[in-house]
């Protein structure tokens, strides 16, 4: 079975999560630091054909009031972007308030967020593909 990649798109640090191969569960898997890697497309295709991904699900992130904001479209050229070179799947989802989330999930695990991004970066991803999959099932 396929897994599907959940990714949280910042312009310092990119999120990645995975899912089990059932789809059931979403876990944080790494993030890209996109100072460190300029090509972080080849990187986002190179870890979703390593870990045997079959879609990938990315954040969009909308104003509070349901509307599109410049971030919206920086993250829609984005996809377009990862599409055309990966020509693979992408689902772009709802992401409203998921770094919030994520940093608050950390937080209760006593995770100093920080001096964690990447983590909290991740996280998001996870909450953003697990929102997903239950809407899936």
């Amino acid at each position: 079975m396929s897994r599907i990649l959940g990714v949280d798109y910042g312009e310092r640090r990119i999120g990645l999560a995975l899912s089990d191969p059932f789809g059931i569960i979403a876990k944080p898997l790494k993030f890209i630091d996109r100072k460190k890697t300029p090509d972080y497309l080849s990187a986002i295709l190179e870890t979703a054909k390593e870990k045997d991904v079959n879609k990938i699900v990315v954040g969009v992130p909308f104003t509070l009031k349901g509307e599109h904001s410049k971030q919206t479209d920086i993250v829609k050229n984005f996809i377009d972007e990862l599409f055309t070179l990966g020509k693979i799947q992408i689902i772009p989802i709802d992401e409203r308030l998921s770094s919030i989330a994520a940093e608050r999930s950390l937080q209760l695990q006593g995770v100093k967020t920080g001096h964690e991004k990447g983590r909290v970066d991740e996280t998001a991803a996870a909450i953003i593909l697990q929102e997903y999959l239950d809407s899936q099932s």
